[in-house]
């Protein structure tokens, strides 16, 4: 459920990343980072605006924590034992692998497949739609961008732009 303290931290980051994209569209994430920083200390944000952002660093600082702890192969063993490594193991729990047991490696092996497959058909849409673009492109060539290709080739329309879709709604 999208809170308005969410709403309104969204809102930071989509002006903000408005008002960092030149002409060409583009706009660095680095930058939209420390910008979103700069305008969150200097506004008087609500107590509850206020606690929604410190949970987003809070959750954002495990994240890359887990990511970091992450099981990969060693260079030097070729194993991807690390004591100070973590399985996740789904619904949030995590096992340091010093101490997982054999069934926590078996969790462990099939989220990993699990989470492969999602990716694997993930990636599939991916190329798909980018086929399916590049070949409309290759067909018009007058059509640069593609927002103008998307409207007049596929028929994309501002009736199916729902802000619900931006935020997995």
């Amino acid at each position: 459920m999208t809170t308005t303290a969410e709403i309104r931290l969204r809102h930071i980051v989509e002006q903000t990343a408005l008002k960092l994209t030149d002409a060409d569209g583009r706009f660095h994430k680095r930058q939209l980072t420390d910008a979103v920083r700069e305008q969150i200390a200097r506004e008087d944000l609500d107590p509850h605006v206020k606690a929604a952002a410190l949970d987003k660093l809070a959750q954002s600082l495990v994240t890359g924590f887990g990511e970091q702890r992450n099981p990969r192969r060693h260079s030097r063993t070729g194993r991807f034992f690390h004591p100070e490594f973590v399985f996740k193991l789904g619904n949030g729990v995590w096992v340091w692998m010093n101490r997982a047991t054999d069934s926590d490696v078996v969790q462990w092996r099939r989220l990993s497949r699990n989470n492969r497959t999602r990716v694997d058909q993930a990636d599939n849409e991916i190329q798909d739609y980018a086929d399916e673009v590049l070949d409309a492109f290759r067909a018009h060539r007058d059509v640069v961008y593609l927002g103008d290709l998307e409207r007049v080739v596929f028929g994309w329309t501002e009736d199916n732009a729902e802000k619900g879709d931006l935020f997995g709604s």
